[in-house]
């Protein structure tokens, strides 16, 4: 015969199980909200059966069933989908910073605006024209002055701005560098807790929930590849392996700049920073180097007038200019060294009148948007402005004609002239053009490429909202399902609370109201 407490220890089990089931239940509720939480399960099987005692084996068919027990509790979760995700996540970092480097870049050159450098530029040529009017006017001298200190101050300042670019995101490299460390510890940390949990036959569902949560961020860092093993989880970014089991390595801005340069780290937020300073903000840079030294230096060709006299020694053509063959008897079509060159083919009003000097300089260096400068002669008396292509003989020799206003109105065409810029230098592309024509290259280059890193952070948000979308509906707590499934469960509570209460009342009537005849 089957044990007379048999039905109370059957009951206590199911009593058990459900309880477990809605606390089980009440978790998930609870952790509704809860960033990376997975819902979690019961899983319920059949207790081992009972045979009924006797010398031989029962020839009853089937098994006297024993009740039911918890075999698991686990969280609902699909790795496949988590790859997706952390491989879409990668590319959203990395188009993200990106997207926002550009953007700064936009607020940086701001254009078109009245304050941009193309204002400051055209301002510049105006000023020439309008000293081509009045070459003997000091005012006009001195706005000539003030708007070369303007677009030398524009080309400064912008440099500067992206020279700081360039260092904050060489600080965002080492800021995080220090946040993967952090969380490295983290995922190391936990596999020593998970692997101790797991060791006794449990599953460790809500450190594992942190760690993948960990493991989201990381992948947004960069492009990462994670492996269970027994001891955890084996974790890679960027080539450098960083947590195995309980151990992680720690890494500094050098260890990501290496990677970067060994092609080991392809995405995520660590490459789109490297990448942001050392491609993008770079070539800006350079273009805009480019720009400031073919403005000063660069090969323009112009059309000098005749009856123009050159300074001595004036190479031009191949053709040395001196002593009476200075004065040229027809038009001389040459190119001449930008700015700094037709400059000094002019005169300073004398007497005696003396060679135009450079009109800019540098501060060290080869001349670029950062060391370019107004010559401190220039600056410190604007008479030494060169206005002049024509000079008469006096009495203390040479005087400049002060009326004559021929360089003066060749410096203000140079706006519309053709330049040869040297297209390796900027790694632009562009060969021959016109200063605007330049410096428009560079805004619509920017313009697209912003767009373009817009358009993917956009297209790659989308693809991990989707990515994540997926992973909720497989690990996400739906409240409709839990709700049924807590009545579910409440409902088999009662019924076994029921059927313990009946078989309380059968022993109770076996134990004292059986066996008392006779009393």
């Amino acid at each position: 015969m089957t044990s007379t407490f048999h039905g109370i220890e059957t009951s206590k089990r199911s009593l058990f199980t459900q309880m477990a089931a809605m606390n089980t239940t009440g978790h998930n509720i609870a952790n509704a909200s809860t960033q990376g939480y997975s819902r979690q399960v019961v899983g319920m099987s059949a207790t081992r059966p009972l045979e009924y005692p006797g010398l031989y084996k029962s020839t009853a068919p089937g098994q006297l069933g024993t009740g039911v027990e918890v075999s698991y509790i686990k969280r609902i979760r699909d790795s496949f989908v988590d790859d997706q995700f952390w491989d879409t996540n990668r590319s959203l970092g990395e188009w993200e910073i990106q997207a926002d480097t550009l953007t700064k870049l936009e607020k940086v050159f701001n254009e078109p605006s009245n304050s941009g450098l193309t204002t400051v530029i055209d301002n510049f040529w105006k000023s020439w024209s309008e000293l081509s009017k009045d070459p003997e006017n000091v005012t006009a001298r001195k706005i000539v002055k003030e708007n070369a200190l303007a677009m030398v101050d524009a080309f400064n300042e912008l440099s500067k701005k992206l020279n700081d670019m360039q260092d904050d995101l060489s600080n965002s490299v080492s800021v995080t560098a220090q946040k993967i460390n952090t969380l490295t510890k983290q995922v190391a940390d936990l596999n020593r807790q998970i692997y101790k949990i797991e060791g006794t036959g449990d599953n460790a569902n809500d450190l594992r929930d942190q760690r993948d949560v960990i493991i989201d961020q990381l992948s947004k860092l960069g492009n990462i590849s994670v492996v269970e093993e027994d001891t955890g989880y084996r974790v890679t970014l960027g080539g450098l392996e960083l947590v195995n089991g309980n151990n992680s390595v720690d890494t500094t801005a050098a260890d990501w700049e290496s990677a970067y340069a060994g092609n080991t780290l392809t995405s995520g937020e660590v490459f789109g920073t490297i990448k942001s300073r050392d491609v993008i903000v770079k070539d800006y840079i350079d273009q805009l180097d480019q720009l400031a030294n073919t403005i000063v230096n660069g090969d323009v060709e112009i059309t000098i007038p005749a009856g123009s006299v050159l300074p001595e020694g004036t190479t031009l053509n191949g053709i040395t200019y001196s002593g009476a063959n200075r004065t040229l008897t027809q038009d001389l079509t040459t190119t001449v060294k930008g700015i700094n060159g037709l400059h000094q083919l002019g005169y300073v009003f004398g007497p005696p009148a003396t060679k135009g000097v450079e009109f800019f300089t540098s501060s060290n260096g080869p001349i670029t948007a950062g060391t370019i400068q107004l010559n401190s002669i220039i600056d410190k008396d604007p008479n030494q402005i060169a206005s002049s292509l024509r000079v008469i003989t006096g009495a203390s020799g040479d005087e400049a004609v002060k009326g004559n206003n021929t360089l003066a109105l060749l410096m203000s065409q140079l706006r519309d002239k053709t330049f040869t810029f040297n297209p390796v230098a900027s790694n632009n592309g562009f060969t021959k053009g016109t200063l605007d024509d330049y410096y428009r290259s560079i805004m619509g280059q920017l313009g697209v490429e912003s767009s373009e890193a817009q358009r993917q952070q956009t297209n790659n948000q989308l693809l991990v909202d989707q990515v994540d979308s997926r992973r909720q509906s497989v690990s996400g707590v739906s409240m409709d399902e839990e709700m049924a499934n807590l009545i579910k469960f409440q409902h088999a509570y009662g019924a076994a609370s029921r059927f313990m209460t009946t078989m309380d009342q059968n022993l109770d009537k076996i134990i004292n109201s059986m066996g008392v005849v006779g009393r």
